[in-house]
């Protein structure tokens, strides 16, 4: 941050040098070459922070969403090989990653909204390993199943890891300032040049500040993943239960 305002310390100094040694015709008007100059390149900076800040966080949301699709996919995987293992770990297996998909779909998404994961889930993934890990059996079958569902569960585990980052990821704190500052500054430049809207000339202002407001305040909205306007929501642990319902329902 400090070079950022290092940086800008020194190109207003560099403009102020140039004012005073380049010699020309002397330009206060407000609709004169400079203010024309500043107006349009303020514009054209808002507009290309705004598009920073809006697909950088689309882009990010996008993402976890497909991964959140990923790690219930997983769990289902999971939980079909577990059929294939004896009694009483299949049951035990099966009723862990039920527990896990209730954990995450309930009570860890309304913590991720604040950047956090539930312990919880992490240790019920653990007893699940341990659970299979545990299982000792000489039947080629069996060893296939244990296998497929060990494999199973670590790509839980790395979808899961990838979510505790989704759910911290934000875009610079430096553009999401610059996004505003930009758009305070077009709001605000013809007051800046010396003009004095009145009448009619207020109205079309009004509502380009208004658009701009809402503009600005939809980046701020969208910077979480899983918190504000397009935030991810767990539909697809939602909709995972009811494929875990009829897998146990099939093999009974």
């Amino acid at each position: 941050m400090v070079v950022y305002v290092l940086a800008a310390v020194a190109a207003i100094g560099v403009v102020l040098i140039a004012s005073r040694l380049v010699r020309g015709k002397t330009d206060e008007e407000p609709d004169g070459p400079t203010s024309g100059h500043t107006g349009s390149m303020l514009a054209a900076l808002f507009l290309l922070a705004f598009a920073i800040a809006i697909v950088v966080p689309w882009t990010t949301i996008d993402a976890a969403r497909q991964n959140t699709y990923a790690e219930s996919q997983a769990v289902a995987e999971a939980y079909w090989s577990a059929t294939q293992l004896p009694a009483p770990t299949s049951g035990r297996v099966q009723a862990g990653l039920r527990d896990y998909v209730e954990l995450v779909r309930g009570h860890e998404w309304e913590l991720m909204r604040d950047g956090r994961l539930s312990p919880d889930g992490w240790s019920r993934l653990e007893e699940v390993r341990r659970e299979v890990t545990a299982l000792r059996t000489e039947d080629d079958d069996v060893r296939e199943a244990r296998t497929a569902v060990l494999d199973r569960v670590r790509e839980i585990s790395a979808s899961r890891r990838q979510r505790a980052m989704d759910a911290v990821t934000t875009p610079p704190p430096g553009l999401l300032v610059m996004t505003l500052v930009a758009g305070l500054s077009v709001v605000l430049f013809p007051f800046l040049t010396g003009a004095r809207p009145r009448g009619r000339t207020l109205v079309p202002l009004a509502i380009m500040s208004g658009l701009l407001a809402i503009g600005v305040y939809l980046v701020f909205d969208i910077s979480h993943v899983f918190a504000g306007a397009l935030a991810v929501q767990p539909d697809a642990f939602d909709n995972v239960l009811p494929e875990l319902r009829r897998i146990s329902a099939g093999v009974g």
